[in-house]
């Protein structure tokens, strides 16, 4: 019996060098798993001790066959040959009576007592052992690098908790931005370019720089460069929108500062044939206001209406509000936005929606045309924040607000400077 230690970083390797140093018919006597190196029995790595054992004559490969011509001997030497035989026998007989002296292997390591070769049943129980020792170790490495990646990310949070993310002086526009519901995405960006310019090496540090850097990072956003209200030379003002948002009272206000402001000749065509009275209401706002009104059913019928309006100024084209969540709808009114010379279109919107709709809405539209949007319902909300998002999600223009009913006032052109200041106000 020749038994041999090993002490391995995995099973799969005791296997490998039992089988290279014992054979195949090498059989595994004992296993566990014993801490090597560190200081003092401490930070020891992870290690398998292996004790394997293999009958000593099993391993050795058995001689060459000899022809029988190599058994031929002289006749003179015969007796002498079968002398040397009886004596090497006996010899054998003897030494296999006595005690095996110990391998070389045992006299470094511990002696152990020959075992019979294990049964099938404990060869498969043994294997069992192995697979299971393996998975056990696999297991605590898994569980070792769960537990570090725990401690780390209990040390971050504990770092972020104990550290605010912008300086003292920007939190409270945090709060006010998330407020008005801008999107928390946005705040993070608009905070974050403010902070690096606030923490600079010339920055004064007061609540005057941090108003004004927000300010600006809102501006950027909200600036339109170009005209607001409708341009002098338009023909055509469409306006589009979703139903309930007041495009036709709007309308009529737009209509009533051409008219007495501008001294232009303004015309109404409609499309609105959907809503019960529709085409009553805007015709009540044509006979004060003493212009001409059209009314088409189809596409077809925009030549004729063009037609008959050819002498004014400017027309003004009130659309069917839908659900333009649909895009259906929103490609049968597109084929109603045709032109007579230059026109602008005019996405309408109720700041007292939900976002979320506005975006849906701006989304299906802005696949066709839009040049400027309009807000209406200021006075129902004290949330403006969607306005920010709007323009920061859509290549879009500011042109007017509403804030009541009453025509041809309550509504003006958009004052970014006055909307950023709602936006940053401490109402509290």
């Amino acid at each position: 019996m020749r038994v041999k230690r090993y002490v391995v970083d995995s099973m799969p390797d005791a296997l490998q060098k039992i089988r290279t140093d014992l054979g195949k018919d090498a059989v595994i006597l004992n296993t566990k798993e014993i801490r090597s190196g560190g200081f003092l029995g401490l930070f020891g790595k992870k290690k398998i001790e292996v004790i394997a054992a293999t009958d000593a004559g099993q391993a050795q490969p058995a001689p060459p066959a000899m022809s029988p011509a190599a058994f031929k001997t002289p006749p003179a030497a015969g007796a002498q040959l079968a002398k040397l035989i009886e004596e090497a026998s006996a010899a054998a007989a003897k030494k296999s009576a006595a005690v095996p002296s110990a391998p070389t292997a045992l006299m470094e390591e511990p002696v152990i007592p020959p075992v019979a070769r294990p049964s099938p049943v404990r060869e498969v129980r043994e294997g069992r052992e192995i697979r299971e020792v393996r998975e056990r170790g696999k297991e605590d490495l898994l569980l070792d690098e769960i537990k570090s990646m725990k401690e780390m990310m209990s040390r971050l949070t504990a770092s972020a908790a104990e550290r605010p993310r912008y300086p003292e002086r920007l939190l409270k526009f945090e709060r006010l931005l998330l407020e008005h519901e801008v999107s928390p995405d946005l705040v993070e960006k608009l905070l974050g370019k403010a902070a690096e310019e606030f923490e600079g090496e010339f920055s004064p540090k007061t609540d005057e720089y941090a108003y004004e850097l927000i300010k600006q990072q809102l501006k950027q956003i909200l600036y339109t460069p170009y005209n607001k209200g409708i341009a002098s030379d338009t023909r055509i003002a469409h306006f589009v929108g979703p139903t309930g948002v007041g495009k036709t009272t709007t309308i009529a206000k737009l209509a009533a500062e051409q008219v007495l402001k501008e001294k232009r000749k303004v015309g109404f065509i409609t499309s609105d044939t959907y809503r019960i009275a529709a085409v009553e209401q805007l015709k009540t706002y044509a006979n004060i206001l003493n212009v001409p009104l059209e009314v088409v059913f189809s596409p077809q019928e925009l030549a004729r209406a063009f037609q008959s309006l050819q002498d004014c100024d400017i027309i003004f084209m009130d659309t069917a509000g839908r659900n333009f969540r649909n895009q259906m709808y929103v490609s049968e009114l597109n084929a109603l936005l045709q032109s007579k010379g230059k026109s602008e279109t005019f996405l309408v919107l109720s700041l007292s929606s939900k976002y979320k709709d506005m975006k849906a809405i701006t989304d299906n539209f802005a696949k066709f045309r839009l040049d400027k949007v309009l807000f209406t319902k200021m006075d129902e909300t004290n949330s403006y924040g969607s306005i920010v998002n709007l323009l920061y999600d859509f290549p879009l223009q500011l042109s007017y607000i509403t804030n009541g009913q009453n025509v041809p006032d309550d509504i003006v052109e958009t004052n970014e400077d006055r909307l950023i200041d709602l936006l940053l106000e401490d109402r509290e």
